[in-house]
């Protein structure tokens, strides 16, 4: 835990903040929302690893747009004009239209060249 600490004091303002309260609280249960939105490519693999090491054995809801954020959650839940889909990545893929449009316009939208 001392590590995935070191990590997070590169980060400044309401993200360095909202990780410390949840290392001071202990919670078992952590909610996330959009946790990596405003923080720079370069340091957002930091920001997960410390994550992942603050919240190992902890119940994580997080809610994010990046695939990055969420593609290896053990659960990833889609909300489609009401209704709800739920699995892993893999399963999205296969079996949540939404979902693997989501994907398809992500690797589409990743080669674009300005």
């Amino acid at each position: 835990m001392i590590e995935a600490i070191r990590k997070i004091i590169a980060f400044s303002g309401k993200e360095k903040i909202r990780i410390y309260r949840a290392i001071i609280k202990d919670a078992p249960i952590i909610i996330l929302d959009e946790a990596t939105a405003n923080v720079d490519p370069e340091n957002e693999d930091k920001l997960t690893a410390a994550f992942d090491a603050l919240t190992e054995k902890k119940t994580v809801i997080m809610i994010a747009h990046r695939l990055k954020t969420i593609r290896n959650a053990d659960k990833i839940v889609v909300i489609d004009g009401g209704r709800i889909c739920s699995g892993t990545h893999e399963e999205l893929i296969r079996d949540s239209e939404r979902y693997n449009k989501f994907i398809r316009l992500r690797e589409e939208a990743a080669n674009w060249k300005i």
